[in-house]
């Protein structure tokens, strides 16, 4: 098993196994763990793209793991929702946070935070039109600013350091997710201390995420305990005394960074897209974005809590099941042609439907409901006032996502003076215009 991957074919009633002939595929230590590493930095992504020929599923052996790529809509559904209660990993880990996290996205929340949105947004216009040749860092300030304010209470005011450490643990977290040794052979992690020399590398990792964290977190903090601190998720949910959160004070940091890290990197990210689809695409957006180049190419896996039968097919407990958002994506007519009328389809105010980047079942992005809003109201003001055109050579597929200077080369322009005095007018409107001349290298 260790060089061979195991296909499932299309049909539910016939299930012949599939494999690799031998020597195409890894080595019998590592199965294919060199492949899927490949496969991380391929823009291509060649070798997920050829494991839709074994069909709907395709089961590989990583390190000492047995992973289970789904690789059509139908099973991502089915397992996703039909099995989600077996997809759990330690639930006493996740439970919690995601249980009050939940309580802030959800859709009668997100409500609330419309006219935020709105705020931070006419702020970012008015920073592509001062500042246009700064244009990714508009965004990654904007998708910050939107959720700093609903966990922690206050509009930004971080210097573009502070901002670039926050967005440096987010570039470390996806490119080391799945690069530890334990990760692919856990049995090692019951190794004595001092035959794991890897661990100093991730605490190294774990002292520095600690420092960022607590260097945006401790004036939240003394701000709470003096009562001078304004409504907030922090304030009122994280450390109320009458509320039902069960964890210490740096479980509740570690929550709210989560939070402010997560949301403001996708949407960064996303945004990012949609600029490279107005590259390749000025003629034409929110799902067909992320079918066309996903974010997250390969996510963690969920781990099976227990034995899991699925069409003839027993998987066992500790199996780990990964959507092959590549493959997922691509399962469409001309897949390579950006096209959003595809999601015409009765389903246009639900951003997660039919689309995997947000996960699925109960494992869904909390704040999914956030970022479809956040989405629609900044790619439709993009479009709407900007052009933009190639600034320098660039390969479309190549994204550059984790950057945090230029990922790729673009030339900003506004549409008309009448964009830009329209731009200027909303800013002063709301308040937000004189933010945007400040250069955030000077705080």
């Amino acid at each position: 098993m260790g060089h061979h991957l195991q296909g499932i074919p299309r049909s539910p009633r016939v299930h012949p196994p599939y494999a690799l002939q031998t020597g195409d595929e890894g080595v019998s230590l590592f199965g294919n763990l060199l492949k899927l590493k490949d496969a991380r930095s391929d823009p291509d992504q060649k070798w997920l793209r050829g494991l839709v020929r074994y069909g709907e599923m395709a089961t590989a052996r990583v390190g000492s793991k047995t992973i289970v790529f789904l690789n059509s809509k139908r099973v991502v559904g089915v397992v996703s929702h039909g099995h989600s209660r077996s997809l759990l990993m330690t639930q006493e880990k996740w439970a919690e946070p995601r249980r009050i996290m939940h309580t802030l996205l959800s859709g009668t929340a997100v409500k609330q935070y419309g006219e935020w949105l709105e705020t931070e947004s006419a702020q970012m216009l008015a920073e592509y039109l001062l500042k246009p040749a700064l244009w990714y860092r508009h965004h990654y300030r904007y998708a910050n600013s939107v959720v700093h304010r609903i966990a922690l209470g206050e509009r930004l005011a971080k210097s573009t350091k502070d901002l670039e450490d926050l967005q440096s643990l987010v570039t470390v977290f996806v490119t080391t997710t799945g690069s530890s040794v334990v990760d692919w052979f856990p049995a090692l992690a019951r190794l004595p201390r001092w035959l794991q020399p890897w661990q100093a590398h991730w605490e190294k990792l774990d002292r520095w995420n600690y420092d960022v964290y607590r260097s945006w977190w401790a004036l939240v903090l003394e701000q709470i305990r003096r009562g001078t601190a304004p409504p907030s998720f922090a304030r009122d949910t994280l450390l109320h005394g009458d509320t039902k959160y069960t964890g210490s004070d740096d479980d509740a940091m570690y929550v709210a960074m989560q939070l402010i890290e997560a949301g403001s990197d996708t949407t960064r990210e996303a945004l990012h897209i949609m600029i490279m689809a107005a590259l390749e695409h000025p003629a034409v957006f929110a799902r067909e974005l992320l079918r066309w180049r996903p974010i997250f190419v390969i996510t963690p896996d969920h781990v099976a809590s227990q034995d899991i039968e699925f069409e003839g097919y027993r998987f066992p407990e500790v199996t780990g099941f990964v959507i092959n958002a590549v493959v997922v994506g691509d399962e469409c007519d001309s897949p390579e042609t950006f096209g959003p009328d595809r999601w015409m389809d009765g389903h246009e105010t639900d951003i997660a439907h039919g689309l995997w980047q947000f996960r699925g079942g109960r494992r869904i992005c909390v704040g999914y409901r956030l970022a479809q809003r956040s989405m629609f109201i900044n790619i439709a003001r993009l479009v709407q006032c900007f052009d933009f055109k190639p600034n320098g050579p660039y390969n479309s597929r190549i994204l550059s996502l984790e950057a945090t200077d230029e990922p790729f080369p673009v030339k900003v322009s506004v549409r008309s003076q009448a964009y830009a005095e329209l731009i200027c007018a909303e800013a002063e409107r709301l308040g937000v215009l004189e933010d945007a001349k400040i250069s955030r290298d000077e705080l």
